[in-house]
């Protein structure tokens, strides 16, 4: 079945890696350290990246607010499936909320989920996959692994930022289940690729619905230099 394993919020720690947060004294404070919670947690839309909610989460927290969170990255979903694989590679146990997602899944395809998809979580929420987590110096420091923003990228396993359609709770056990899945086919892992990777393929992500308004402002300007 594709549930929900845990809801993670943040628990926040010092950030080495940037002056997020506390630049005066040159290390900042990162909400990437995200804990399982026990308890249904509300989910709504936070409004804009700089100035609104930042979390769609209540209880969580961003501090890096310029790069992450406001309405096209409300939540941030990863699979259970995804951690077994990095878990082979790297050879040590990594827990649910390490890679700082609000939603740790199991049987869904995260990756694979089409942008402008809806995802029902439980009875009332709704969910709509924008695109894949770029990996940072923050997330890298976290992991204390060498070269680790290349090799997250590489591996073309982002998970999925979403934005909230529908407001409701979410907790561990939740049922998702994809209710409507766009014509474009455009997932988040060839979304991802097409960005980091092989800009040969922007035409056609450019295009799209779903897509971040931001992001395709990014991408347009792109556009030109790959002719």
């Amino acid at each position: 079945m594709s549930r929900i394993v845990s809801v993670n919020l943040a628990v926040p720690e010092a950030n080495p890696a940037k002056g997020v947060g506390n630049p005066a004294k040159g290390v900042g404070i990162t909400g990437i350290n995200k804990q399982p919670v026990g308890h249904p947690v509300r989910v709504r839309a936070p409004g804009p990246k700089t100035t609104g909610l930042h979390s769609g989460l209540v209880g969580d927290q961003i501090f890096d607010v310029a790069h992450h969170g406001g309405d096209d990255q409300a939540v941030y979903a990863y699979a259970r499936e995804d951690y077994d694989w990095w878990q082979a590679r790297l050879g040590r146990r990594l827990v649910n909320g390490l890679f700082g997602e609000n939603l740790t899944t199991e049987g869904v395809d995260v990756n694979g989920a089409v942008i402008g998809e809806r995802w029902r979580v439980g009875p009332r929420l709704v969910l709509q996959p924008t695109f894949g987590r770029i990996p940072c110096a923050t997330f890298q420091h976290k992991m204390g692994e060498p070269r680790w923003v290349k090799t997250f990228a590489g591996a073309n396993r982002p998970g999925a930022y979403l934005r909230v359609l529908e407001p409701g709770e979410v907790c561990a056990g939740d049922p998702v289940t994809v209710e409507d899945r766009p014509a474009h086919g455009v997932t988040i892992a060839l979304a991802f690729r097409a960005y980091l990777v092989e800009p040969r393929l922007l035409p056609g992500l450019v295009e799209i619905d779903g897509l971040p308004d931001d992001l395709r402002e990014t991408l347009a300007e792109r556009l030109p230099r790959q002719r």
